[in-house]
């Protein structure tokens, strides 16, 4: 069991209950919100609720004892999420992601204290030498947020991804640990 705890939020190991609840805020609420910004160009295949739990539950680890996923909880509640994915294990190319759910909380901090927190707990129970992140132009919010805990533009991919009827630029963002060691410990 993973927990990991910051000023305003918690990431942490899934519980069925923290699931059922991102399972809402993915499928069954009625605003979809953070849909709009989390990755609108790619479709979407709606998961049974039991086929999402499945998904938590089974194979989440990046590495022996590194989860690929942790809820955020803030305000006694998950919110959203923080993730991996391998892009090539043999490169050791892994990249991560977040999303919060609830709209209310955007703008305050908790993604950027969430993410901070991810990296900041990849980098320190692994060897990586980089983490990266992918986007689009049109998502300002997470650019600012990786730009916010150290990363760098390393890809600008002109007019690669359409949202509704319009081009944007796909966008890929990295750190490397010497980086990420540097700023952690005030030199940068």
């Amino acid at each position: 069991m993973v927990e990991i705890a910051g000023d305003k939020v918690i990431l942490k190991t899934a519980t069925a209950e923290d699931i059922d609840k991102l399972y809402y805020w993915k499928y069954e609420d009625e605003e979809q919100e953070a849909k709009k910004w989390n990755g609108p160009y790619i479709p979407e295949v709606r998961k049974t609720k039991e086929e999402y739990r499945k998904d938590w539950l089974e194979d989440n680890e990046i590495l022996p004892g590194v989860p690929e996923s942790l809820i955020i909880c803030a305000k006694g509640k998950p919110i959203g999420y923080v993730s991996s994915y391998w892009v090539d294990k043999n490169t050791d190319w892994l990249e991560t992601g977040i999303v919060i759910y609830d709209k209310n909380l955007w703008n305050g901090g908790y993604g950027s204290e969430a993410y901070n927190l991810w990296i900041c707990f990849l980098f320190t129970s692994t060897d990586l030498h980089r983490l990266g992140m992918s986007t689009w132009s049109g998502n300002a919010r997470m650019i600012k947020v990786a730009e916010k805990i150290g990363m760098k533009e390393e890809a600008r991919i002109r007019n690669a991804r359409k949202v509704e009827g319009e081009y944007f630029d796909a966008i890929k963002m990295g750190i490397l640990r010497e980086e990420w060691e540097a700023l952690s410990s005030g030199k940068i």
